[in-house]
């Protein structure tokens, strides 16, 4: 803990009322006048009975049931099956003052993981209207499985952020699962001391720290992915003139993005780097294990920062802070090459939602690391809104990631900018030309060594060559 934060928990601490030394979360039952329900991302229930749930097709479910450890209906199990969010909170009642716990206080509960091969946990306090703090527990709860009761203790402070009001809390705490899993919890409750025996990443330092995405959904692909992209970057060697660094906006372009990509892209042997659910940690993690180490590429564009809003409401100086770190690496490994930046895309349908606000402010950062000389920025996100500032579903339907109508938007936008560092990319900028019937001419080529020598290419895939020598009729 630094000195700063351990002056703020201590002045908090001390200024506090008096608190018991067990803040008693869950015993049997929950805090006074409080209750425990589930969740999932669309959908919350009580518990008012033996148990409840919350059914989701097909196969999948979102269920609380009480159970025993020591004594019977002394503990809940949390039983999730294809759930992008399960949560089994702790909630309402009278609002709990945890400020006294932040100093050397701990969280701790006693954890029976019964099933965790492809699923994930947390542990999450709720400390305002726009505020939800956790703590990661995806590897260790699979670590834990089968193992039986376990006891966990997490330093309360692993829950704070400067800024944040911990005087009245209302959701002291929730088990938060993704994927599938089953899970007993018991014993749930603040203590003024104890021995951590969870980790935690510090907020402060986590968006510079590289690591794997390790989050429930992830683990299966995204190792086997860096491995097939480092055999892809091999394979292009030094031929790629351009790659695309980011999360599952650049992932995208193999998706969604594949026409427009193969029109512009891939003829300058572009490499996509992007990853689903990427934060700045795991691009460095990717970035420091080699997959640009095989290319020397003209210009790299880079685009990321939107997870660590999304995933952690980080403050935007952290995550600039984790962009400006990926820079520096990109520059160490690629000396030679160009990096364009560009500002963090809009995300939420209105100016004023709130992530989209936090990406701004970064993107107002961001701005700050060019130096127009190896390192160019550009703020495109104006070509993908509409007049109002409003987000159109028809450009991003799920007003995050671009379908093909955006990713058309993305590289038209772009195109200005990138030809200026990699010149060879304007004669890829055609706008479509249609020729009848179901196809159209993508873009149109002349010889450079051979006069009077042009290629098409169609959108249908191929080159085609015409020699006006042997075509009188060529016009």
């Amino acid at each position: 803990m630094n000195i700063r934060l351990a002056a703020v928990l201590a002045v908090l601490s001390s200024s506090a009322i008096a608190a018991p030394q067990e803040l008693d979360v869950y015993a049997g039952q929950p805090l006074e006048a409080g209750r425990i329900s589930i969740s999932d991302a669309d959908t919350s229930k009580t518990l008012d009975g033996d148990a409840v749930e919350i059914p989701k097709t097909p196969d999948g479910v979102v269920a609380v049931s009480k159970s025993a450890k020591a004594k019977k209906d002394d503990a809940l199990t949390l039983n999730f099956n294809k759930a992008w969010y399960a949560s089994l909170r702790v909630q309402g009642g009278k609002p709990v003052d945890l400020r006294p716990y932040l100093d050397k206080g701990v969280l701790a509960l006693d954890l029976n993981v019964q099933e965790m091969s492809a699923g994930g946990l947390s542990f999450r306090v709720k400390c305002g209207e726009q505020c939800e703090r956790s703590v990661p527990y995806v590897l260790p709860a699979r670590a834990a499985a089968g193992k039986g009761w376990q006891h966990l203790v997490v330093a309360a402070s692993c829950f704070y952020r400067e800024g944040d009001d911990f005087s009245k809390i209302t959701q002291p705490f929730e088990l938060n699962g993704t994927g599938a899993g089953k899970v007993a919890v018991a014993n749930v409750k603040y203590q003024l001391s104890g021995k951590p025996n969870v980790s935690c990443p510090d907020y402060k330092t986590v968006s510079v720290t590289p690591d794997k995405l390790n989050e429930s959904w992830s683990i299966s692909w995204w190792t086997e992915r860096h491995e097939k992209k480092l055999v892809e970057a091999r394979q292009l060697g030094k031929s790629a003139q351009v790659v695309f660094i980011g999360d599952s906006i650049t992932e995208g372009w193999e998706k969604d993005g594949a026409p427009i990509w193969n029109r512009y892209y891939k003829p300058l042997n572009g490499l996509a780097l992007g990853f689903g659910g990427d934060r700045t940690e795991n691009v460095l993690w990717r970035l420091q294990h080699g997959e640009v180490d095989s290319i020397d590429p003209k210009v790299a564009v880079l685009m990321f920062g939107t997870n660590n809003t999304g995933h952690r409401q980080e403050d935007p100086k952290t995550t600039a802070i984790g962009i400006k770190r990926n820079i520096d690496e990109l520059q160490k490994r690629l000396p030679n090459t160009r990096i364009l930046l560009l500002a963090i895309f809009p995300r939420g349908e209105k100016p004023d939602d709130q992530l989209r606000q936090i990406n701004e402010k970064i993107n107002t950062i961001i701005a700050g690391f060019a130096d127009n000389q190896k390192v160019f920025f550009a703020n495109i996100n104006q070509a993908f809104l509409q007049a109002d500032g409003t987000l159109s579903r028809d450009i991003m339907p799920d007003l995050l990631h671009p379908n093909e109508k955006g990713y058309a938007i993305w590289a038209k936008a772009m195109a200005p900018e990138l030809a200026k560092l990699l010149p060879a990319a304007g004669q890829y900028a055609w706008d479509n030309v249609a020729i009848g019937g179901s196809g159209f001419v993508s873009g149109i080529i002349t010889s450079k060594t051979e006069k009077d020598l042009v290629y098409a290419r169609t959108d249908v895939g191929g080159a085609y060559r015409w020699d006006v020598k042997k075509n009188a009729g060529f016009r």
